[in-house]
Formats: C-alpha cells, structure tokens, sequence
C-alpha cells in the first residue's frame, strides 16, 4: 500500500497513477481490438453496432460505479486517519451493494435494450447485432463490478499495481479469443462479446484469488459481505452526486448518439472509432483525476491540508504535457489511425474531421476532470454534479443539436469541445471559492 502523506507530491501521484492509466491502456487496447476485428472482418455495421452499445453500458453501470468510488473516498480518509477496522466494514458494505447491484442491472439489459436502441433511433441494419452484443456482456455484470469493486478498494488503500496486473492478463486473453470467436469460428457479433465476457470473468477470479492469499484485509470470507448502514449511507451521500453525474454524462452520450444516427450507418462507425481514439487520449486526465482523489483524500485525513494545492500543480502539469501530444497525433493523424479500422473511405474523412475540430481540446477536459478529482477526494461531489449537468445538458447537446442543423456531423462534434471549456471555467471557479473544503469526513480540531 502507498502512503501518500509523505514525500513528493509530483513523485508520489506519479507513481500511484501510472499503473492505474497503464491497465486503462490495455482496457481500452481490447476495445480497439474489439474495434479492428469488428470493423475489418464484420464491416461498418456491426462497427457501429459495437459502438451505439457502449453509451447504453455506461448509463446502467455509471450509478453502481459512482457509488463503489464513493467509498474509495472513504477508504482513503480511513486510511490516512489508521482506522482499519473502518476500512474493512466499508468494504464488507460495498461488496454487499455490488452484489443486488449487479443482479439488477442484468435483469434491466436484458429486457429493455432492444427497446432503448428503437428509443435512439439506431438504424434497423444495426439493431440486431447492437442488442446482442449488448446483452451478452450485461450477463457477466456481477464479474464486471466485482472487479470494478476490487480496484476501487485498492486505489483507496494506495494500491494502484496490483489490478493492473489482472487487467493484462484480460487484454491479452480477450485478443486472443476476439481472433478466435470471430476469425476461425465465425461467431460475429456474438464471439466478440463472449470473448469480452470471458476476459472479465478471468481477471476477476484471478484477482479475488490473489487477494484471498495476499491480502488480509480484504480476504475473502462471510465478513465481506457484512453491511453497515452508515457507510452505505456516507457512500451515497458522496458517490451518488458522482454516480448521477455519470449516469447523466452517459445519458448525453445517448442523446449524442441519437444526433449522430441521423446522418447514418458511416457516421456512427466513424464516431465510434474516433470515440475509441478519444478514450485513449482521456484516460490520463481521469486517471491522474484519480490519483489525486486518492491523494487528496488521504492527505485531508491526515490533517496536511497544505499538500493539496501541490498535489493539484502537479497533476495540472503532468496532465497538460501528455494531452499536448495526444492534440498533436490525433489532428496530424487523424486518416492514418482511421485506416487501422476500416477502409471505407467515407468513414475515414469523417472520423478524421472529427479529430482536427475535437482534440485540440483535450487540455480542457484535463484541467477539469484535475479540479474535479480535488473535489471528489474531499467527499463534495454535488457542486461538480451540477456543472457536469450544465455543461452536458444546457450547452454540449442544444448545441450539437442546433450546429448540426447547419454544418452537418461537424456541428455535432463542435458540441464536444464548447462543453468541455464551460465544464473547465466553472470548476475553477467553485475550486477557488474553498468550500470545497467543508466536506472533509475525518475531522480534525483545528488548532
């Protein structure tokens, strides 16, 4: 476990968020796979099919997981204050919770993900195989958040290594069984999520069966799933705002979604690889994001307040330089990395257009989702939840809505960028007014 009380800040935050952003790395390397074996061997449609599924993914799953994060934050700050027997009723209350959780949000996939993709108005070529996929994968949710859960754990305890390990293993397993489902069986659509869902299953068996021998505190047993009402309730009241702030960014992904379905079945294959592209050059700013809750949390427990502002530098500063060249390979080579996954070139040039007007703004989305992690590592989610619902709602989608009326798909996507500039400007705004600070959960008398 990594203390990060002590020590350098820029080192420290480093350290704890560079496994984190490697296993995202091979998380998102086996969507891209999913990606360039769909597209190349399945075609645009089934392209697009893997693409409308994810937005509906995230909205059933983004409640559960912003809750599970809520209670990394309270981890953290029990971590930092030394109080273990805290630690592991939190974590005996968050298996319990993911556990109904899990149940309930297969039961949901499976009986209305056909009609939530009528609701967007996916095309009818694509609705079949959008369905399946989409439902295979929902069957495995109790290994999803099982190892969401895990990890979550983990970064609250300053362990950022060990789910990255199991993550490897997934990706490479998942690469191997995408070829052979969908290359040598030719199961399509359904061998490229059955691979999906065997890779999670691998990873989270794998991982409970390490920390069961590793771990003590969170070795597995009957206590794990012991529920204590007041750290639910403290989780709630701290990863709700988060988890309602996902399930909305994941709603205004939908709506996008159903913009983009109007301009067709090309339009929706090019977004979603350029969607696969932008989640590679995000994932630094989120996971440096929550590096520095983690940070934050532990620090504001351990009473040494004054490292949070450092913490904050250095995060800004890490995050802008790698965003700067992730601006510079997507406009310069936008059709290149297009080619990888089609060769339809009406997809290209879309997808290409949509990196010169998208990602020379990827140092806003850093700045904020850095502000953002602050607040979230001091447990006030509720003003970011707000800000994130202004900027998706009031400004990203009217706006995609409207510029699309007149400059076609480019309109869409000029949505993404003005939305990611509001988000920055009010959450540096709310971060210098300090009442952030009000919602430490370890007390402190002040001396």
């Amino acid at each position: 476990m990594l203390n990060l009380t002590e020590g350098n800040e820029t080192n420290l935050i480093w350290r704890f968020a560079l496994p984190m952003l490697l296993g995202n790395v091979f998380q998102q390397l086996y969507n891209v796979v999913d990606s360039i074996v769909v597209g190349n061997y399945l075609g645009d449609a089934a392209l697009a099919a893997v693409g409308a599924s994810f937005p509906i993914l995230f909205v059933l799953i983004s409640l559960v997981i912003g809750i599970a994060n809520g209670t990394t934050v309270i981890i953290a700050q029990y971590f930092g204050a030394k109080r273990f027997d805290k630690i592991k009723q939190a974590i005996g209350t968050l298996f319990s919770m993911l556990l109904v959780a899990s149940v309930i949000v297969a039961v949901i996939g499976f009986f209305f993900t056909e009609a939530i993709f009528r609701l967007i108005k996916l095309p009818e070529e694509v609705i079949p195989d959008a369905t399946t996929y989409l439902i295979i994968i929902l069957s495995a949710s109790v290994t999803m958040f099982g190892f969401n859960g895990t990890s979550a754990i983990l970064r609250g305890l300053g362990d950022s290594k060990t789910p990255l390990y199991f993550l490897i293993i997934a990706t490479l397993a998942n690469i191997v069984l995408d070829l052979l489902f969908v290359i040598v069986f030719h199961w399509g659509i359904t061998g490229v999520a059955v691979a999906t869902v065997i890779s999670h299953t691998i990873s989270f068996i794998l991982s409970m069966i390490y920390l069961n021998r590793t771990q003590e505190i969170i070795r597995f047993s009957s206590e794990m799933f012991t529920f204590d009402k007041e750290i639910f309730k403290k989780s709630v009241e701290i990863g709700l705002p988060t988890g309602i702030q996902q399930m909305a960014v994941a709603l205004g992904m939908t709506a996008l979604l159903g913009i983009v379905n109007s301009f067709g079945t090309n339009t929706i294959a090019a977004y979603t690889v350029a969607g696969r592209i932008d989640s590679f050059a995000m994932m630094p700013a989120m996971n440096f994001s929550m590096a520095l809750s983690t940070f934050v949390g532990q620090n504001l427990g351990a009473n040494k307040k004054e490292r949070v502002a450092k913490g904050l530098k250095s995060t800004l500063l890490i995050t802008t330089l790698i965003s700067i060249v992730f601006s510079a390979i997507a406009m310069l080579g936008g059709k290149i990395i297009m080619g990888f996954f089609t060769q339809d070139v009406e997809v290209i040039n879309i997808g290409a257009e949509y990196f010169l007007i998208v990602s020379g703004f990827y140092i806003a989305f850093s700045v904020m989702f850095s502000i953002n992690g602050v607040f979230r590592g001091a447990g006030d989610t509720i003003i970011p939840m707000f800000i994130t619902l202004f900027a998706l709602w009031a400004i990203r989608v009217p706006i995609s809505y409207f510029l699309s009326d007149t400059w076609g798909a480019a309109g869409i996507w000029w949505g993404i960028p003005i939305a990611w500039i509001a988000g920055t400007v009010f959450s540096i705004i709310y971060f210098r007014t300090g009442r952030w600070k009000k919602k430490v959960i370890v007390k402190h008398d002040e001396k």
